[in-house]
C-alpha cells in the first residue's frame, strides 16, 4: 500500500488554531481546535501523521506571522501560507466561522486552488523587519513635524523669511524661540524634543541597516543603486521586500506583483482597462513611485551616480543608463498626452521591468 496524502486546513489565530482535515477522497471533516503553542501543533502532527502518510498543511497570511509555518517544515510537514485576497469565496456564503474556514482550506488545498505567497527565511525577514521599523519611524517623524509646526501656526509665528523648514537654521531658530504663555512654552519644548527624538531614531536606525544587509544581498543592493533615483535605502527595501527576483518568471509578472499593471474588465467583444491594480507590495509600489520622478529630468551620469557605480558590473552600468534614457522620453511622451500621474505609473511600471532584468543577471552571475 502507498503513502497516502491528508491536507490540513489551519485557521490560525493569536491563541488558537482551527484544524480541518481532507483526505484525498471524501468531504473534509473538522478535527477541533488546539493551542496555538508548539507543544500543541507537535502533538497534532504525530497525531496526523505517520509512516504513511504524507501531511501537506496550508494557513492564511496574517499577523501570526511564518512562525507556524517553520515549525510545521521543521515536523516534517509541507506548508503553505496562502494569500487571503486569493483565496475563493462562494457566491451567496454569508456565514465566516473558524471551523469554515478551516474546512475550506482544507478543501481548497486538496483541489489545488490556493495561491501561496513567497515566505522569506529568518534572516531575510529580519532584515525586511529592520526596513520597515525604519520607514514607520520617518512616518512617525513627520507626524511629530507636523504636530510642531501646525502648533506654531495656531500661534501666529511663522519662521523668518528665507529660513527653510527643518534645515540646520529653522531648528537654531526654534531654539532661541520664547512664548509669552508659560504653557505654551511648554507645549513647544515638548514637541521639539518629540521631533528631535523621532530624527534620532530614523538615523539609528538607518545606521543600523548600513551594517544588516547580509553578505549574500549586498550584490544586488550595489547593482541597484547603479540606477538615477535609486540609493541605499531604496535599494535594501527593494531587495528586503522582494527577495529573490528569480521567482518571477517574466517582467510583467513582477509588474503584477507590484501592482503597477492596469485593471481589466472585458466580456465578449467589449474591453476595458482601469486603474492600476493596486495589489501585492504597497512599500515596493511606492519607492518604484517616488523613483519614477527622476525621469523628469534629462538624462545624465552626477557624481554620486557615479560613484555609486564603482565596482558594479560594466553591463549593469550600461543598462541604468539605457534605463534612464527610455524612461525620460517615456515620461516626456506620455506626460504630453496623459497627464504627470498616469506618466509617473507608467515609467515606475517600466522601471519595475529593469529592476526585474538587474535581479537575473546578479543572481545568475551570483550562482
Amino acid at each position: 500500500m502507498g503513502e497516502r496524502t491528508r491536507f490540513l486546513g489551519l485557521d490560525a489565530h493569536a491563541l488558537t488554531i482551527a484544524v480541518a482535515v481532507a483526505e484525498e477522497v471524501g468531504a473534509p471533516h473538522e478535527h477541533g481546535v488546539i493551542p496555538n503553542d508548539p507543544s500543541s501543533i507537535r502533538r497534532l502532527v504525530c497525531r496526523l501523521g505517520g509512516s504513511d502518510v504524507r501531511l501537506v498543511a496550508c494557513y492564511e497570511a496574517g499577523p501570526t506571522g511564518y512562525a507556524l509555518h517553520r515549525q510545521l517544515q521543521a515536523l516534517g510537514v509541507e506548508c503553505m501560507v496562502v494569500a487571503p485576497s486569493l483565496v475563493p469565496v462562494r457566491s451567496g456564503d454569508r456565514v465566516k466561522t473558524d471551523r469554515r474556514d478551516a474546512l475550506k482550506l482544507a478543501r481548497l488545498l486538496r483541489s489545488g486552488d490556493l495561491t501561496p505567497v513567497w515566505v522569506p527565511d529568518q534572516e531575510h525577514e529580519a532584515l525586511r523587519d529592520l526596513v520597515r521599523a525604519r520607514a514607520d519611524a520617518k512616518a512617525d517623524e513627520l507626524r511629530a513635524r507636523h504636530r510642531l509646526s501646525k502648533f506654531l501656526l495656531r500661534q501666529g509665528i511663522r519662521p523668518p523669511h528665507g529660513v527653510r523648514p527643518w534645515t540646520t537654521r529653522y531648528d537654531t531658530w526654534l531654539a532661541q524661540l520664547r512664548l509669552e504663555e508659560p504653557c505654551a512654552q511648554v507645549v513647544l519644548e515638548d514637541y521639539r524634543n518629540v521631533v528631535r527624538a523621532a530624527g534620532e531614531r530614523v538615523r539609528g536606525l538607518e545606521r543600523a541597516l548600513h551594517t544588516a544587509v547580509p553578505d549574500r544581498h549586498r550584490p544586488l543592493v550595489a547593482a541597484l543603486q547603479a540606477f538615477r533615483g535609486i540609493a541605499f535605502l531604496t535599494a535594501v527595501t527593494i531587495v528586503a521586500e522582494v527577495g529573490d527576483l528569480r521567482r518571477f518568471a517574466t517582467a510583467p509578472q513582477f509588474m503584477a506583483y507590484v501592482g503597477l499593471v492596469p485593471s481589466e474588465y472585458s466580456s465578449g467583444a467589449s474591453r476595458y482597462r482601469g486603474r492600476i491594480t493596486k495589489t501585492g507590495n504597497a512599500a515596493l509600489r511606492h519607492v518604484l513611485g517616488e523613483t519614477a520622478h527622476h525621469a523628469r529630468l534629462q538624462p545624465r551620469i552626477s557624481t554620486t551616480l557615479r560613484r555609486r557605480q564603482q565596482g558594479v558590473p560594466p553591463d549593469i552600468v550600461e543598462l541604468s543608463w539605457r534605463a534612464q534614457k527610455r524612461l525620460h522620453h517615456r515620461y516626456r511622451h506620455l506626460s504630453s498626452r496623459l497627464g504627470r500621474p498616469k506618466a509617473i505609473i507608467a515609467v515606475g511600471r517600466e522601471l519595475a521591468g529593469f529592476i526585474w532584468a538587474v535581479g537575473q543577471h546578479i543572481e545568475i552571475a551570483a550562482a
